[in-house]
C-alpha cells in the first residue's frame, strides 16, 4: 500500500527550490545591475611601437569608451570614471565613441544627454584629448553630438588626423567615422603624407574593432601602428562556459583586450556603459592606461 505521508514532500521541495532560485536570480540581478556595473577596472599595459621616437617613450594614454549617458550610465558614475582618469595623470585622453544611446527614450533626451556628457568631460584635467563617434552617436545625430563635444573643447576626428608633439618629436592621431553607420574613409584619415614617416607612428581611433580587417586589406593598413576601439562592451554579460550572450555588428571577432595583427596592434576597450539592459556580468567597466614604449 502506498504511503500518503510522502505526498506533500515533492511540492514543498519544489517550492523551496523555486524560492531559492528566485532569491539567487534576484541577487545576481542586483550584483550585475548595481555591483559589477559600477566597478571600474583600470587596465594598465605597455604598447611597444616599432617607430616610436625616444622623446615619446613613456607617453601615457588614457582610453575611455562607450559612456552611454544617461541610458544607463548615471552622471555620478561618469564623474567617478573621470576622477579615476585624473588620478592616472595621462598625457593624452582618447575617447572612442558612443557618448550617448539611441534607445527607448526620446530623441531630444539623447541630444540633451550628449551635451550633459560633454559638459562633464570638461572635468578631465588632461586637456589634450580627442574623440571619434560611435554608432549610437550617429543614430542620435553625428553633427549634434560633434557640436556638443567641440563646444566643450573636445575635437572629433572624423576621417582626419592631427599631430601630437613633444620635444620636437610626434605621433599622428587619426580617426575614422563610425564603420557601422557612418562613412569611414581611412585614406583621408591617413593620407600618403603621414604614412611610413620615420619615427612618426600612426595611432588610429576607430569605434568598431572588426573594421581592422577591412583596414588591413588595403594599402593604408600597413601605415597604422595602433588601433584603439570600443563598441563591444567586452560582451557586457558573459556566462561561464558560454561567453558573451550578444555582440554587436562589427564587434563579433575582436571582443576585448590586445591583439597583435602583424605590425598593427589593436586594443578593444570594454567601455563604462551598457545598452539593452543595465547589467554587466563577468565583464566590468574599463578604463585603459596605455604606456607607449619604443620597440627593441
Amino acid at each position: 500500500m502506498a504511503s500518503f505521508n510522502s505526498i506533500p514532500e515533492y511540492p514543498t521541495n519544489r517550492r523551496r527550490f523555486l524560492k531559492t532560485g528566485l532569491i539567487a536570480a534576484g541577487g545576481l540581478a542586483l550584483y550585475s545591475g548595481e555591483g559589477e556595473r559600477h566597478w571600474i577596472e583600470v587596465s594598465r599595459l605597455e604598447i611597444h611601437l616599432r617607430n616610436l621616437p625616444r622623446a615619446l617613450d613613456g607617453l601615457k594614454i588614457a582610453q575611455l569608451s562607450d559612456i552611454h549617458l544617461d541610458e544607463y550610465t548615471e552622471p555620478f558614475f561618469l564623474r567617478h570614471a573621470i576622477r579615476r582618469v585624473n588620478e592616472l595623470k595621462p598625457d593624452l585622453v582618447l575617447l572612442t565613441g558612443d557618448f550617448v544611446s539611441y534607445g527607448p527614450r526620446s530623441f531630444d533626451f539623447a541630444v540633451g544627454a550628449a551635451w550633459h556628457c560633454a559638459n562633464l568631460l570638461r572635468e578631465l584635467e588632461c586637456r589634450q584629448m580627442y574623440a571619434v563617434l560611435g554608432n549610437h552617436d550617429v543614430m542620435v545625430g553625428g553633427r549634434k553630438v560633434t557640436n556638443a563635444l567641440t563646444a566643450n573643447g573636445i575635437p572629433v576626428l572624423a576621417n582626419t588626423h592631427v599631430p601630437f608633439e613633444r620635444a620636437g618629436s610626434r605621433i599622428w592621431l587619426a580617426g575614422v567615422d563610425d564603420p557601422v553607420l557612418g562613412s569611414p574613409d581611412p585614406e583621408r584619415a591617413i593620407p600618403p603624407s603621414i604614412r611610413g614617416v620615420e619615427h612618426e607612428p600612426v595611432v588610429l581611433l576607430c569605434h568598431a574593432p572588426d573594421y581592422v580587417d577591412h583596414l588591413l586589406a588595403r594599402p593604408v593598413g600597413s601605415a597604422v601602428d595602433l588601433v584603439l576601439s570600443g563598441h563591444t562592451h567586452g560582451g557586457q554579460v558573459r556566462v561561464p562556459l558560454v561567453g558573451a550572450l550578444e555582440l554587436p555588428e562589427m564587434g563579433k571577432k575582436y571582443i576585448e583586450g590586445l591583439f597583435a595583427l602583424g605590425s598593427l596592434q589593436l586594443y578593444v576597450n570594454r567601455g563604462i556603459g551598457t545598452v539593452g539592459l543595465p547589467f554587466r556580468l563577468a565583464c566590468p567597466p574599463e578604463i585603459t592606461l596605455l604606456t607607449l614604449r619604443s620597440a627593441a
